[in-house]
């Protein structure tokens, strides 16, 4: 892997005010030609989406940003960009709040903050020639002012947690210059840096966790990640553990706190 980023000063950073899906518009401008590495950022949405279809509930006053990408990798090792991104969410996220060790990673595209969702991110793609991707749109959602009350996992917000207040367009650079430094570190180095600076965070890391399929729901203990990002359970009575490429995750440690 060698295509970097281009520095931030040269990335388009576009203002959407109002828009239905930050997603929605990356996809679109990703077909019809826009640069590898546009960003645009909304501070509000009418049909946000968050992972597996689900609605994201996108109230003003919040960030909701997406990047467009032309990686040039195959698209299994596209994967590996959302873990990318969860790294600059939390990390620039430590330049608004004092509490930095509070931030933990949940898989596979959760930040959080004491066990309750601060942020989100949502990857969506296209198939190129072969085995390489066309272009891949990689959203991110940050509850800046507000977050919604019923939802499945416990959110929360940057205010509410003390955050240093901000323009929703200083945090949407200050995320654009965190990803660049992530995703270049990921081109030069490969996905181990990235996985190891991700468990750094893991909420739930060694401890029992309970993992909702399709199909079924699986309970053990989260292990890790392999080379690739796919999630790693040891399940009861197993010698190996299971691995999961796509699920819904509850760390009981969590849980039981909420």
């Amino acid at each position: 892997m060698t295509q970097k980023l281009p520095n931030f000063e040269d990335i388009p950073v576009i203002a959407l005010g109002c828009t239905d899906s930050t997603n929605r518009e990356g996809c679109r401008r990703a077909e019809a030609g826009a640069a590898h590495g546009t960003l645009l950022w909304a501070t509000e949405q009418t049909a946000g989406r968050g992972r597996r279809g689900r609605k994201w509930i996108s109230e003003p006053g919040n960030l909701y940003a997406s990047l467009i990408l032309r990686p040039e990798c195959e698209a299994k090792k596209a994967t590996q960009i959302a873990f990318v991104a969860a790294l600059a969410v939390s990390g620039f996220l430590g330049e608004y709040f004092s509490e930095e060790k509070r931030l933990q990673h949940k898989w596979p595209n959760d930040v959080l903050v004491d066990g309750r969702k601060l942020a989100g991110i949502l990857a969506e793609s296209k198939m190129g020639k072969g085995a390489a991707l066309e272009w891949l749109v990689l959203g991110v959602g940050l509850n800046v002012d507000s977050y919604p009350e019923d939802v499945e996992w416990p959110a929360i917000s940057l205010r509410e947690i003390g955050g240093k207040p901000a323009e929703i367009a200083e945090l949407a650079e200050a995320f654009g210059r965190a990803f660049i430094f992530w995703y270049n570190t990921w081109q030069k180095d490969g996905f181990g840096p990235i996985r190891e600076a991700w468990l750094d965070r893991a909420v739930g890391l060694g401890a029992p966790i309970r993992v909702r399929l399709q199909r079924e729901t699986i309970e053990g203990v989260f292990t890790g990640l392999d080379e690739d990002g796919t999630l790693l359970v040891l399940k009861a009575g197993e010698t190996a553990p299971f691995q999961v490429t796509a699920g819904d995750v509850f760390p009981t440690v969590v849980l039981r706190n909420h």
